[in-house]
């Protein structure tokens, strides 16, 4: 797995190297754009907008226009300059309660590894924080951007979570108004609710959209027709307690096929 950055944890003056990993993989299906007619990859070329001539990555530097039309460049050797010996670990700046940060501020999930020779201390790290039930809150940069991270303990390991910044959070679009709640409506709620509780369990759930997707190719490739699938009712709440009432019983009609499905 490709380390997407390096650097050390430092924590006042201890020193634990590490290498941030990715924790997902994309297995998604993806199309390429072809022509209509001809059906030949649709590519992109870089070229420049003055001589019209196509550029490789080794032509192109980086530049900031400060005027309309007006750039200044910068070079990757002056962009390193600006960083200080901090900007070039993962230093903890404090210690924080788990519940005290907001999941609206996660971004990015990397697995923090340690490298040869730091188990220790990494081991130390993450067995205290996770004993206290506390983050580390840790800054960085990656590329030119500097991070806000959490170091989050698990039983087998951290995950580093970059955080975005207050001002990067966009505010709720439209207030939801306070509603007046009938008693009969939250017991109903709560019974629905105890009824669908279950430990969750990660591997249960799949992409079933791309699994269709991938039988619907198999399909054309062997030259048949994508068949439309089955859609379902449409579910427009109109009386709640109703809806409710129909949810309870749709769930207690459900939950005895699925008991005689695991017997079999």
């Amino acid at each position: 797995m490709a380390v997407a950055h390096k650097g050390s944890i430092s924590m006042s003056l201890v020193l634990i190297p590490v290498g941030l990993h990715k924790t997902t993989v994309d297995n998604d299906i993806h199309f390429n754009q072809l022509d209509k007619e001809s059906g030949a990859r649709i590519k992109y070329k870089k070229y420049c907008s003055h001589c019209g001539r196509e550029v490789t990555a080794q032509d192109i530097v980086k530049g900031y226009e400060y005027e309309k039309g007006k750039y200044v460049t910068m070079t990757e050797e002056e962009l390193d300059r600006l960083k200080t010996n901090k900007d070039r670990t993962i230093h903890i700046v404090q210690c924080s309660k788990m519940s005290e940060i907001n999941m609206i501020y996660y971004e990015k999930d990397y697995y923090a590894v340690p490298e040869k020779g730091a188990e220790k201390a990494f081991e130390l790290l993450r067995q205290t924080l996770l004993s206290m039930k506390m983050v580390g809150i840790a800054k960085t940069v990656i590329g030119q951007t500097e991070k806000t991270i959490v170091l989050y303990p698990l039983k087998d390991g951290l995950i580093a979570k970059t955080l975005y910044y207050y001002d990067e959070i966009a505010e709720i679009p439209r207030k939801v108004p306070k509603m007046q709640l009938d008693k009969k409506e939250l017991d109903m709620a709560k019974m629905l609710i105890q009824t669908m509780a279950k430990p969750f369990v990660a591997e249960e759930f799949h992409d079933e959209y791309q699994e269709r997707l991938r039988n619907a190719i198999m399909q054309k490739i062997k030259g048949n027709d994508v068949l439309m699938v089955e859609q379902g009712a449409a579910n427009n709440v109109i009386d709640l307690m109703e809806a409710l009432k129909g949810s309870l019983e749709l769930m207690n009609r459900e939950e005895p096929v699925k008991r005689e499905g695991k017997i079999s």
